[in-house]
Parts: C-alpha cells; sequence; structure tokens
C-alpha cells in the first residue's frame, strides 16, 4: 500500500431476501360433537380381483411374510435360506450357476453369498475348473443352521396348508410345480 493513500473497502450491495412465503396450515376436520369419524371407504381393487397373477402376488406376499417370520429368530432372510439350500444340494455348485437357478442377479447374490461367509455359513473358493468362477461349500455351521432351519420352512408350510386347507394346498402344489419344473 502506498503511503498517503487510505484504503478504501468498496461496498457490494447484499441482495434483498425474498420475502418467506409460508404454505397454509391445514385444519384438521370438524367433528360436530356426539359423532364419530366417518371410517374411510376401503379401496376397490377393480379388475384386478379376476387377475389370477394379482391373486398369486398376493399369496406369495403373504408366504414370504409367514416364512420370514418363522426365520426370525434366526435372522436369516428367505433369499438366504434358498441359496443355503441349493449349496446344500449342490456342495461345490458354482456362485453363477446359483444366481441363474434362483433368478437372482450376480451382485445380489454376491452381496448374500458374502453375508453368509460372514456369519460362517459359506466357505467360497476359487474354482478348479476356472478360476474366474467361485464354488460354494456349506460349512459345519452352515449345515447345522440349515437341519434347524428346516422345520421352520415346514412350519410355513403348515400355515399355508391351513390357511387354504390341504385339499387346495395339494392341489396348488400341483398346478404350481411346472413353474419349479421350469426353472
Amino acid at each position: 500500500m502506498r503511503p498517503g493513500k487510505a484504503r478504501v473497502r468498496k461496498r457490494t450491495a447484499r441482495p434483498q431476501r425474498a420475502a418467506r412465503v409460508t404454505k397454509p396450515s391445514r385444519s384438521a376436520p370438524r367433528i360436530v360433537s356426539g359423532t364419530k369419524p366417518a371410517k374411510a371407504k376401503p379401496l376397490a381393487l377393480g379388475d384386478l380381483t379376476r387377475l389370477l397373477g394379482y391373486s398369486i402376488r398376493r399369496a406369495q406376499l403373504w408366504i414370504f411374510k409367514e416364512f420370514s417370520r418363522q426365520l426370525a429368530a434366526f435372522e436369516i432372510s428367505p433369499a438366504q435360506f434358498s441359496v443355503l439350500c441349493v449349496i446344500d444340494a449342490n456342495p461345490g455348485v458354482n456362485q453363477l450357476a446359483v444366481a441363474q437357478l434362483l433368478s437372482i442377479e450376480r451382485a445380489g447374490l454376491g452381496r448374500l453369498v458374502d453375508h453368509l461367509e460372514g456369519r460362517g455359513l459359506v466357505r467360497r473358493t476359487a474354482s478348479a475348473l476356472n478360476r474366474r468362477y467361485y464354488v460354494l461349500y456349506l460349512t459345519d455351521a452352515g449345515n447345522a443352521l440349515l437341519a434347524r432351519l428346516r422345520p421352520a420352512a415346514a412350519a410355513s408350510d403348515r400355515a399355508l396348508a391351513a390357511k387354504i386347507g390341504p385339499r387346495a394346498y395339494k392341489e396348488l402344489r400341483r398346478a404350481l410345480s411346472i413353474f419349479v419344473e421350469d426353472a
């Protein structure tokens, strides 16, 4: 700075803030004293009630909820149970083959196997035939847990049979078996 010259700060204009706009509050619906609030009318499903696919989807949601409830004590999900069952039935199975069989994306199966491996239930090793693939085995802990999970899975199936009746349960299993065979 040169002697004799004072330092002058330029003032810049600050933009003015816009006025704050508040939304009007919604007041609670008025209730006439001595009357109960009206219950909301249930929504209609329309054409969905005539579609078998919708009914199957609703059944699947009920089944998964029941199955998840049965497995909750073991901290295992239905998908993890499925992976354990496939590995048990096919020791040394290729991880990619499990993903394809269960229609799980490769990355999703990778996370499932990571979790199961972290819990000491699954052992993953590089394939001797193709080092790009992993093969999967149940550990002793995995075998022991699966043995404890099977009764829970059976209880879930019994709950379904109780809900729809034993005859309908048998017929449903027979009718849906075509989709299991297509897998």
